[in-house]
């Protein structure tokens, strides 16, 4: 894996901004350190950071990948900012489920009903 590249597509939409895994596995530790570090910047130049994560691509996630989610949510609350989900597939919402996971995250079924709940 080259670190040099990202592997998130970024994009801002109306000072919310969007994240979406380009790979199918967020399983390998260095690639999971490169999404953390990445959206930590993201989370670091915003006031008040709004961010959205898709996993429309993502089949696979490990617990790695679950650790770094929570200590993302917790640097936006930090700032007082909000952060959604969405686009789960239904075998890696089993994960959030069985982690409980899904009651610390506002996960939504897609990108359009995560972006109104930010208004």
């Amino acid at each position: 894996m080259d670190t040099q590249e990202s592997r998130l597509s970024i994009a801002d939409d109306n000072g919310v901004t969007r994240v979406e895994f380009l790979d199918r596995n967020i399983l390998e530790e260095a690639y999971i350190q490169t999404i953390g570090t990445e959206i930590g910047q993201l989370i670091d130049k915003s006031a008040n950071p709004k961010i959205l994560i898709s996993f429309r691509n993502v089949e696979h996630l490990s617990s790695a990948a679950l650790g770094t989610l929570i200590t993302i949510n917790n640097k936006i609350k930090e700032k007082g900012g909000q952060l959604r989900l969405s686009d789960i597939d239904a075998r890696v919402y089993e994960i959030f489920l069985i982690t409980k996971l899904n009651m610390l995250f506002q996960i939504h079924d897609n990108t359009e009903l995560a972006m109104a709940s930010f208004q």
